[in-house]
């Protein structure tokens, strides 16, 4: 950003005023048309501000993935779902009507509800919300705030405007959610108090699992029970895949009988077939037969170790509840009878690369995979692979993300047989250099994006190897979005690496995350990461590393305003100073210490701390300019009003010697509250003003609206009403463009 000087060297436009230049306020409207700021003239700054596009309207969200071609059977659920829409449609605005959706794994619930969805999408013209529960299930419990946050992003809440706090987000999601005709789809749930944090003001949530949901039925939801094909039914859907000349009616009931009845074993065995033309179906029924009568001999150690009973790497976690209405249910080991000889049967014929991406699928921790990783894993001719599970429907693509890669998943209970099949195929040593291979991917590839994201940071560890990170996501929005993308792959990875005492990976992977917990505020993952971040350094005897992962945990709890947990990791890692010889260590700490000293109401402490910071920050101009912003914060908060802007002086001029505009932006902010604070009114609200033009100019809207509430509370304290009506209608204006006005809000008129 160009900025013009006035005869005594002040910067005009960027807080001139208050440092004792001229007198250089302008009146009337701020946000439109274009004015000039001069001091003794020399050189002239002019400020264009151009009357603002109305944006864009956000995309409706489809999220709930394409229908298959075949579908059969299904009219009663149907016709319940369609019931259910009938009465949503009555309340309108009233309130959410709520359906539940059971039955047992693989019976085709997911494709009922997407046939359904699919069918009635017009009915619901605001969109189709979709969430997955068991792919952000951690140890039995789902991130609720992060769904939410889900939610309202795709509803067209700008990331900056969303809250960090669960209450908050729900808050947010009722107001954004209010009046709208939605479809909520949740799988995957287990409990009723899921299914109630994630409903929607209005419109219909359908909510499906395998645990019956009586908690809700009982509040009023309609249960729909999803039962397994009948021997019509499912001979039906064969012949719509296999055509009237495969197999015989005796053949086709069989197969179905020894499928279970349930679609995805129907689906495994008949895109077997289709593959293999000349495969006879009394073949594969004797086949079936066969291995339900002497089943492959896997160990109970191979079993649990395919997480056949839950827990972190598992193929899904399973409760007691679950254990037991799988037993009522036919399910045998903690798997539906007649899936898993479906799936023999399929893996029996699979080419050797595809057998080696089905064991990377068994051996891998989290829940999807991307070609990348299977080649990390060794996997050879991956596209060809990739190819074969998809034909042979053991994985689909995997819901779109902002990441741009082909992500794939398998089924939960495909998880189950392909880790079974690993450990029966696999050495321990092959498995264990696997996973290595697989964590210093996830390593590598969260280092590499972590430098994407936030640049030259301080940090423990060395740059990856460039060798290693080649196809890494460049940029800082694809970045972001890969660790988004990834983030239950990266969990799962930690404790995978956790369990098996690889310390390094686990508080290295831990430093590159911040880059995600820190944008994205995904607070429970981010304490329970960096509680193993913490052991692991303890085990590797690395003190600086310690000190790093305390002081990223100290600032989750700091932000969940958890002050006394925050306290008690900043006092640990501060018994480790002594042992390290950087100084940055002692600054991060000094830092997140003033910061909390600030949120406690303890402002000179506070100034103690900062001033310490900025110490330690000597030959960092990035670090001085930010530690020099917290530093008149903590003035300004004690006072000290006088010093707040000689640190502000010294801080403008760094920054502007750096290009370091954001910064630009916040010293202007506080620039403006010192100037408010000491009365003088029109000098606050010039500053207030730059510091809307920068952020405008920035693109960043958060800040710019924090800015133009300044701007507001100054104009209507001051009494300049035109000042005022602009910041009011700018206002209006941030709010539509953040997704967070009321839907019945007018929108503010476009400036002429």
């Amino acid at each position: 950003m160009a900025v013009g000087r006035d005869a005594g060297g002040s910067a005009v436009g960027l807080g001139a005023v208050g440092r004792g230049a001229v007198d250089n306020t302008v009146s009337g409207g701020v946000f439109e048309g274009a004015f000039v700021q001069a001091g003794s003239i020399d050189q002239v700054h002019v400020h264009a501000a151009p009357a603002p596009a109305p944006p864009p309207a956000p995309l409706t969200p489809r999220q709930i993935r394409a229908p298959r071609a075949v579908f059969v059977n299904r009219q009663a659920e149907i016709a319940a779902l369609n019931e259910a829409l009938h009465e949503a449609l009555e309340r309108s605005a009233d309130r959410p009507v709520v359906v539940t959706c059971t039955g047992l794994g693989g019976v085709g619930k997911t494709e009922l509800v997407a046939q359904w969805a699919h069918q009635r999408r017009e009915r619901f013209p605001d969109g189709q919300l979709y969430a997955d529960l068991g792919a952000v299930r951690r140890a039995g419990g789902v991130d609720l705030g992060e769904v939410l946050g889900g939610f309202v992003r795709a509803l067209g809440v700008r990331e900056d405007f969303i809250p960090a706090s669960l209450g908050e987000r729900a808050n947010l999601y009722r107001t954004v959610t209010a009046d709208r005709r939605l479809l909520v789809f949740l799988d995957g749930v287990e409990h009723a108090a899921e299914a109630r944090a994630l409903t929607p003001s209005s419109g219909l949530v359908v909510a499906a699992g395998r645990t019956r949901l009586e908690a809700l039925v009982l509040e009023g939801a309609r249960p729909v029970a999803v039962g397994p094909l009948s021997a019509d039914a499912g001979s039906e859907l064969v012949r719509c895949w296999l055509g009237e000349e495969r197999g015989s009616e005796g053949e086709l009931l069989e197969l179905v009988r020894l499928c279970g009845g349930l679609p995805l074993a129907l689906q495994a065995v008949g895109a077997q077939m289709i593959t293999r033309s000349r495969m006879r179906m009394g073949r594969v029924v004797a086949e079936l037969a066969e291995r339900q009568r002497n089943p492959e001999p896997f160990s109970a150690g191979e079993a649990g170790a395919a997480g056949g009973v839950g827990g972190v790497g598992s193929a899904g976690p399973v409760s007691a509840e679950q254990a037991g209405q799988a037993g009522q249910a036919g399910q045998v080991g903690g798997r539906e009878a007649g899936v898993e000889e479906a799936f023999e049967s399929v893996y029996a014929h699979l080419s050797d690369p595809a057998r080696e991406l089905y064991y990377v699928i068994g051996t891998h921790p989290g829940p999807l995979f991307t070609p990348e990783l299977a080649r990390a894993a060794g996997v050879r001719s991956v596209e060809q692979a990739v190819e074969e599970l998809l034909h042979a429907h053991l994985i689909d693509e995997s819901v779109d993300d902002d990441s741009g890669e082909d992500r794939y998943r398998a089924h939960d209970l495909v998880r189950l047989h392909a880790r079974r099949r690993a450990h029966h195929a696999w050495p321990p040593e092959q498995r264990e250099l696997v996973l290595r291979q697989i964590v210093a991917f996830y390593r590598d590839q969260a280092a590499a994006a972590d430098r994407q994201v936030l640049g030259k940071r301080f940090r423990l560890q060395p740059a990856p190897d460039a060798g290693s990170v080649e196809r890494a996501p460049t940029g800082r929005a694809a970045a972001l979005a890969w660790l988004q993308a990834e983030r239950g792959n990266l969990l799962a990875v930690l404790h995978t690496a956790a369990d098996r005492g690889w310390h390094e990976e686990v508080w290295q992977l831990c430093e590159s995350l911040w880059a995600l917990y820190h944008s994205r505020k995904h607070f429970a993952d981010w304490i329970e990461s960096h509680r193993l971040g913490v052991e692991a350094a303890q085990w590797e005897g690395r003190a600086d590393a310690e000190i790093r992962m305390r002081n990223q945990l100290a600032r989750a709890h700091y932000e969940m305003a958890d002050y006394p947990a925050a306290q008690e990791q900043l006092d640990l890692a501060q018994e480790k100073l002594g042992l390290v010889g950087d100084p940055r260590l002692a600054g991060v700490l000094w830092e997140s210490q003033g910061l909390l000293r600030l949120a406690q109401s303890d402002p000179e402490q506070a100034v103690r701390d900062f001033g310490e910071a900025l110490a330690a920050n000597a030959g960092d101009p990035h670090g001085l300019v930010v530690q020099s912003y917290n530093l008149a914060q903590a003035l300004l908060a004690a006072g000290r009003h006088a010093e707040a802007l000689r640190v502000l002086d010294g801080a403008v001029a760094a920054a502007e010697d750096g290009a370091d505009e954001p910064m630009l932006m916040r010293l202007a902010l506080v620039r403006a509250r010192v100037l408010h604070a000491t009365g003088e009114s029109a000098e606050a609200l010039a500053a207030a003003r730059d510091a809307v033009a920068i952020a405008a100019e920035l693109g960043q809207i958060a800040k710019e609206a924090q800015a133009v509430e300044l701007v507001l509370e100054l104009a209507t304290g001051s009494g300049d009403t035109a000042v005022r009506e602009a910041a009011e209608t700018r206002r209006r204006q941030l709010r539509r463009e953040a997704g967070v006005a009321p839907r019945d809000d007018p929108a503010p008129p476009n400036p002429s």
